[in-house]
């Protein structure tokens, strides 16, 4: 791995997160923002913040594409090699996330604004990587859309339920809580089976599971799998805690919570910038 890819990596990384955090929060703006008070505009700016650090950080990646291509940083500033990164798909997903993360940023005070702003920027993913050339494009795209907005809203709610917690009074966080619950409890098991869809589209062969990429799938399945418990913790334990007051606990087991999804999308990065799901 040469130093373009590693530099490129870790910008895809902090992308990923930044993106997934700034079109969540924009999904829970969305769906909840009628339950806030005290921290209504702590969570818009929040939004905002994201979205911005987002637009850096996917511009940073995709200008890295050229100095990829080139095998040393000098990549960086050949125009042409530049030119070619923007009239590729991945040039096509770059614009999209833009775009969308514009809208978002600068819709984030306006529900369906910013809602459509993180819809644009999560659907960008369709246009490039390995679901943009299988044979079941249509199925593999429907798949990987819902699976992506499902983590960005997971991902991204949990720093708005992390401010709601410490700036809202008891019960207005335990009914807020209760309610992201409720609709978490349907749509995060989805993440799991639109995840298992997509393996069944892409991957050939169950040979690929002796190889990274089957590998680094496996790793993200054991990370979910703590996820899932420790959504249990907070949907059980910690969260009717909060209507007494004691939203420590919950609020650390949302930090947590938050640390595990980056090392999901750490491992999604490296999956889908180096690996292949063909068997070999």
């Amino acid at each position: 791995m040469g130093s373009p890819d590693v530099v490129s990596i870790a910008f895809r990384v902090v992308a990923f997160v930044l993106l997934m955090s700034a079109c969540g929060a924009a999904i829970f703006r969305c769906l909840f923002g009628n339950l806030l008070s005290a921290s209504r505009q702590p969570v818009v700016r929040l939004c905002v913040r994201f979205a911005i650090a987002a637009i850096v950080a996917v511009t940073a990646h995709h200008a890295l594409e050229a100095a990829r291509m080139a095998g040393e940083m000098d990549g960086l500033f050949d125009s042409a090699l530049q030119m070619i990164a923007l009239r590729s798909s991945a040039g096509a997903a770059f614009a999209l996330q833009i775009i969308g993360l514009a809208v978002l940023a600068f819709g984030a005070g306006r529900r369906w604004l910013g809602l459509t702003g993180a819809v644009l920027a999560v659907a960008a993913f369709d246009l490039t990587g390995h679901t943009s050339v299988n044979p079941h494009r249509a199925a593999a795209a429907a798949l990987l859309a819902l699976h992506l907005l499902i983590v960005a809203f997971w991902t991204g709610s949990l720093w708005p339920l992390y401010l709601a917690a410490g700036r809202e009074q008891p019960r207005v966080t335990a009914r807020l809580i209760e309610a992201f619950s409720r609709i978490a409890a349907w749509v995060v098991p989805l993440i799991l089976l639109a995840g298992v869809g997509l393996t069944v589209l892409l991957v050939p062969s169950l040979e690929v599971f002796r190889q990274p990429y089957g590998r680094l799938l496996l790793a993200k399945v054991a990370l979910f799998s703590l996820l899932m418990w420790l959504a249990v913790l907070n949907r059980y334990n910690y969260g009717p805690a909060c209507e007494t007051g004691d939203t420590q606990g919950f609020r650390r087991t949302v930090v947590s919570e938050y640390i595990i999804i980056c090392g999901v999308l750490a491992i999604t990065a490296v999956l889908t910038m180096f690996y292949s799901p063909e068997a070999p």
